[in-house]
């Protein structure tokens, strides 16, 4: 056994096996299945233990993907050398099933050194195929099953540059049989829908540019769309044509970049950007189109890299405000409830619970959270990673992946 994997317990493969535990876990993408890091069927125990002990830890390279899983493999993006790495691993082991490689150079600039050199996106997983977004903007279409590439579009042939100030972040998305993606730069870029199995385009909507948010997909006033922050601001899109349905004006200024994914609730978008604070917003459906009403705005607290969650009809998030601070807020109103302890790091990414929230911090903390609005307390704090944690957590199968500067750990949360 490699040194870099270790198992915690023998018994793993009878907790596996368990009634109870999900037989075909699943994490399609950035943010899970709904791209709201919500996790609806685990619930945490009354009593929490001292520390979390790893189930194993590989090393896949550097990089702020996400893994996503599929049935019993996981599929991390990784950078090693020149290359990024696309690995297909045992989730019960972590063992190697197949490794695939594409060269992708790039060379980070204007502050984003520390950053590394990718990849940032999230793959997207669906129908036995994955589709990957390198740090330059190359999108690639691989077979789930043996690793095998199906097809690349490189768009370097139609942006220059084809990737934002600090290399692609935002993530592809796969539904209804389409691939989405937003390519280009924050000059100049389009929203593609493409076929997943042949990458080629379906419609192509080149009215924004890019940024470093990633999408999801909601129903908004009765109709279901694509829902992006783009370069401009907030857009609502439909799925099938790629028609600009409304947009809400936020846009990105030199280095006050947009990059949380939004989160929707009851009808309401709460959006941030780095320096710019919070609003939400409600668009609607009516005789003459779509409007969008600005139900609040502060800068009480203000989002920068971080992705917010929604758990019990609140909205908990991360300010870059004081150095790093968690807090709650009513998503109607845009009342904050609760706030943390200042100086929490850089980041922090999100998973909602039933009846508590996770928080993963860059220095490798994971922070329970009791959720309960002005209530709300700090339960536990774990050190799970010997290293940075810029990328975002998933949940599946009772564990938590999370993935270091160079390693990919799996660890066994606690049983209800």
């Amino acid at each position: 056994m490699p040194a870099s994997r270790f198992l915690f317990s023998a018994l793993t493969p009878l907790l596996l096996a368990l009634p109870g535990w999900a037989n075909d876990p699943s994490w399609p993408g950035w943010r899970g299945a709904g791209r709201d890091n919500q996790v609806a069927d685990f619930k945490l125990p009354g009593e929490l233990p001292e520390k979390l002990e790893p189930i194993w830890r590989v090393e896949v390279g550097s990089g702020y993907a996400t893994p996503v899983v599929a049935g019993e493999r996981i599929y991390q993006h990784a950078r090693q050398g020149g290359d990024e790495v696309l690995w297909c691993l045992e989730l019960a082991s972590g063992e190697s099933v197949w490794r695939s490689t594409l060269p992708v150079d790039f060379t980070p600039g204007r502050g984003g050194e520390g950053h590394g050199r990718g990849p940032k996106s999230t793959p997207a997983i669906a129908d036995g195929r994955v589709a990957t977004l390198s740090i330059t903007g190359l999108l690639a279409g691989w077979d789930a099953d043996d690793g095998s590439l199906l097809w690349k579009r490189d768009f370097r042939e139609r942006f220059e540059p084809a990737h934002p100030y600090w290399g692609t972040a935002t993530s592809p998305l796969m539904a209804d049989g389409r691939l989405f993606a937003h390519t280009g730069s924050c000059e100049d870029g389009a929203l593609f829908c493409l076929d997943p199995a042949t990458g080629e385009d379906v419609w192509v909507q080149d009215e924004h540019a890019n940024c470093y948010s990633s999408p999801l997909i909601e129903t908004v006033d009765g109709v279901r769309q694509f829902i992006e922050l783009n370069h401009a601001g907030l857009s609502g899109i439909d799925l099938k044509t790629g028609e600009v349905l409304w947009t809400y004006a936020f846009p990105h200024r030199g280095n006050k970049q947009n990059t949380p994914t939004p989160v929707f609730h009851d009808g309401v978008f709460v959006i941030g950007g780095e320096d710019r604070g919070l609003r939400g917003l409600r668009p609607r459906r009516g005789d003459d189109g779509w409007s969008v009403e600005l139900l609040w705005r502060h800068r009480d607290a203000s989002l920068d890299m971080s992705s917010p969650v929604v758990n019990d009809g609140l909205v908990y998030g991360f300010s870059q405000f004081k150095l790093g601070q968690f807090f709650c807020l009513e998503p109607s109103t845009g009342k904050v409830v609760w706030t943390g302890e200042p100086r929490m790091g850089e980041n922090a990414q999100f998973l909602s619970l039933p009846g508590h929230v996770l928080a993963l911090t860059d220095r490798g903390e994971l922070h329970v959270l009791r959720a309960g609005g002005g209530s709300t307390k700090v339960l536990r704090t774990y050190q799970v990673a010997d290293s940075e944690t810029w990328g975002a957590p998933a949940l599946v199968d009772g564990s938590l992946l999370v993935k270091e500067r160079d390693h990919l750990i799996r660890l066994r949360l606690p049983e209800p």
